[in-house]
């Protein structure tokens, strides 16, 4: 029998876009890892950039130590937890860089944080961020929105349309760094090979709509290009929001007699 190992390509990409002058979103991937984050800060003053770059750096090297310690056998409760003390150590620090710093007072960040091992995601995520999955062409937003408008939704007191139109879709209702206990919603997904995971900030959903998003995923061209033409698509669409941008391509790997028979052959 062919043994199969899952193997994963990251690429991460972000842009202020043509109205904001400056960038308070953060991208952060770990290839050796697995892990990918992405934060879309909050707060006047540059102080959304403080938070985002906070959460996805202080996230990073907490959870890759983490995981380099634990190694790549873990249960899948110990990841979760894993996952919820970094986010919630992280919540701390920017709470009290916030506490220390009057002119960074109220800043906060959405979050995405995703680990990959072998053929499991373990992906958690706080505000309106999103995470989406593309798996045999059919593009599928596999986060939740923790947004006002998203809690409306949700007791059908609007529509997803009426929701498109509304002026209040950057109203979340939950971010990191605002309260001592944050809440982040961590989900598992079985990982299939030529899976593409698509983690975006609201200035690329906001701009292209999902059956654009879905034509841009699904584009067979590398990562980088894949990211450069998401981002300039918002871009085209008014870019009235920082853009971030972090794909994950998941891949199937043969090892064992197969493999090395493949390379006898292509060495014949």
């Amino acid at each position: 029998m062919t043994a199969v190992k899952m193997v994963y390509e990251f690429y991460a990409r972000t842009d202020p876009g043509r109205v904001r002058a400056n960038n308070e979103d953060a991208v952060c991937v770990d290839p050796q890892n697995h892990l990918a984050l992405l934060a879309d800060g909050m707060g006047g003053y540059n102080a959304g950039e403080v938070a985002s770059g906070m959460a996805t750096t202080f996230i990073r090297t907490e959870l890759a130590r983490w995981l380099a310690q634990a190694g790549h056998h873990l249960k899948a409760f110990d990841l979760r937890r894993g996952i919820e003390i970094c986010v919630d150590n992280a919540n701390q620090a920017i709470l009290g860089a916030a506490e220390a710093n009057p002119q960074y007072s109220g800043m906060g960040t959405t979050l995405v944080v995703g680990v990959f091992q072998g053929s499991r995601l373990m992906l958690g995520h706080i505000g309106d961020s999103r995470c989406y999955r593309l798996r045999a062409g059919i593009l599928e937003q596999i986060t939740r929105d923790h947004s006002w408008l998203q809690e409306q939704i949700d007791a059908g007191l609007i529509t997803p349309q009426q929701a498109a139109l509304s002026s209040s879709r950057n109203l979340v209702t939950r971010a990191l760094g605002v309260e001592d206990h944050v809440l982040v919603e961590i989900n598992e997904f079985k990982v299939e090979p030529q899976d593409l995971y698509l983690m975006c900030s609201d200035g690329l959903s906001e701009m292209v709509d999902h059956a654009e998003l879905t034509t841009l995923a699904a584009a067979n061209v590398p990562l980088e290009e894949k990211a450069r033409r998401l981002v300039d698509a918002a871009n085209a669409n008014g870019g009235r929001d920082n853009i971030s941008v972090v794909l994950v391509q998941a891949g199937a790997a043969e090892s064992g007699r197969r493999s090395l028979m493949s390379r006898l052959l292509r060495q014949a």
